[in-house]
Order: C-alpha cells, then sequence, then structure tokens
C-alpha cells in the first residue's frame, strides 16, 4: 500500500488546493458583487453630486440675483426718500413764501384801509371847517350836507383772498 500513500496524498493535496481555489473564486466572486454595488452606489452618489452641484450653483445664482434686486431697491428706495425730503423742503419753503405774501397783502390793505379812514376823516373835518367857515361869514351853505360820496371801487372788494379776510370796522 506504500505507492498508494503517496497518490492519496496528492490526491488530498490537489483536492485541498481545489477547494481552497474555489473558496478564493466565492470569495472573488463575492468581492466583485460587492465591488459592482459600490460602484452603482458610488455612481448613484456622484449623480446625486453632481445634481446637488448643479442645484447649488443655481441657488447660489438665484441668491445672487435676489441679492442684486434687493440692493436695487434699497439704492431706489434711498433716492426716493431723498427726493421726498427734497419735496418737503421745497413745499414748506413755498407754502411760507405764499404765506409772506398773504401776510404783505394783508398790510397793504390794512395800510390802505387806514389811509382810507385818514381820509375820511380828513374830508370831515374840511367839511366841518366849511361848513364853520361859512356859518361865520353867514354865508349860504353850497351843499345841504346829504350830499353823495362817489362810490368806492367794488372791483377791489370783489377779489376773494383765500386766506382769512380783513374785517372791516
Amino acid at each position: 500500500m506504500a505507492p498508494s500513500a503517496p497518490r492519496t496524498r496528492a490526491t488530498a493535496t490537489l483536492r485541498m488546493k481545489q477547494i481552497a481555489l474555489d473558496n478564493q473564486d466565492r470569495t472573488i466572486r463575492r468581492l466583485r458583487a460587492q465591488l459592482a454595488t459600490e460602484r452603482r452606489g458610488l455612481a448613484a452618489t456622484k449623480k446625486e453630486l453632481k445634481e446637488t452641484q448643479v442645484a447649488l450653483e443655481s441657488s447660489h445664482k438665484v441668491i445672487s440675483g435676489l441679492t442684486e434686486i434687493g440692493l436695487s431697491m434699497s439704492k431706489k428706495i434711498e433716492k426716493m426718500k431723498v427726493k421726498k425730503q427734497q419735496v418737503r423742503a421745497n413745499h414748506v419753503e413755498c407754502h411760507q413764501k405764499f404765506q409772506a405774501r398773504i401776510h404783505e397783502a394783508e398790510d397793504s390793505m390794512q395800510a390802505q384801509h387806514l389811509i382810507i379812514e385818514a381820509l375820511v376823516d380828513e374830508k370831515d373835518s374840511l367839511l366841518q371847517t366849511i361848513h364853520g367857515l361859512q356859518e361865520a361869514n353867514n354865508a349860504p351853505a353850497p351843499f345841504d350836507g346829504d350830499w353823495e360820496e362817489e362810490p368806492e371801487e367794488e372791483e377791489i372788494e370783489d377779489i376773494p383772498l383765500g386766506v382769512g379776510e380783513i374785517d372791516d370796522e
């Protein structure tokens, strides 16, 4: 049995090598399957990363555009505020000038009213003086005291002032 022992040992060694190769082959197939799964997962992850990158770039562009719009609107709002302040200042200035003109016109009218009153008083005084002189001279009165006064120009009175009117006494 001696010659079969080395054969059996050689067969057993071959068999063990075959089993080891079969195990390695299964391990290689399993690792290749895992590698293929990992590659598919990696490809999907790369695709997701690319899509995320595109979405992120798009978001950045949108944010940049919105920021630019916001800055533009802020500048316009500031310009509008400045313009509003200028308009308000111009309005106040015009209002003050208009009020000054109104006061000037009122003062002028009041001065004219005082002059008219002074002239009427002077006329009355002159009539009394004339009447006194006539009585002193026993001269007949050239007029009886009920003479007609010239009508005042009503056109001046018809012009509305638009602001408070001066009361005539």
